[in-house]
């Protein structure tokens, strides 16, 4: 019985181990093109201002000011949230990852400034897995209350 228990959990651990090392990579299609995000996957663990179905559209952020002023309080705003790291910030574009407590899972978030329209489009997903629990939609709308929060 304990020969049996420790093979368990050696399997477990390396089960964990090798989803941990998936997630680890970022993803090919991160960054904006002509204007767009990547388009998220047919699965439910993405969210997007600019997907045109329902179960991956979001809001974007509504936003007002010059681009530094606008791009520092997004960045304040990601770090103030839990898990959340910014990976690149270019301009106006911005790339963070937020890594799950637990599990260790990673998504990433990219927000693009648009200034003309007043307006951050968003983009959050999975890296792993098929549903997230809409981890995604809310980790966009708690960002939305702090940084709406910033920008009064």
């Amino acid at each position: 019985m304990t020969y049996k228990l420790i093979i368990l959990c050696v399997l477990v651990l390396l089960a964990i181990l090798f989803i941990s090392a998936c997630s680890a990579k970022r993803p090919d299609n991160l960054g904006v093109v002509n204007g767009e995000f990547a388009a998220c996957p047919s699965s439910p663990n993405c969210v997007s201002s600019q997907a045109a179905d329902p179960e991956h559209k979001i809001d974007p952020l509504k936003a007002h000011g010059n681009i530094k002023n606008v791009m520092e309080k997004l960045k304040k705003s990601i770090e103030q949230m839990e898990g959340g790291k910014v990976i690149t910030q270019e301009g106006t574009y911005l790339h963070a990852e937020f890594t799950s407590r637990i599990m260790r899972f990673v998504d990433d978030l990219e927000c693009f400034y648009q200034e003309e329209n007043g307006e951050i489009a968003v983009r959050s997903a999975s890296r792993i897995g098929y549903s997230d629990f809409s981890a995604n939609r809310k980790r966009i709308e708690h960002l939305r209350t702090i940084f709406e929060s910033m920008q009064q």
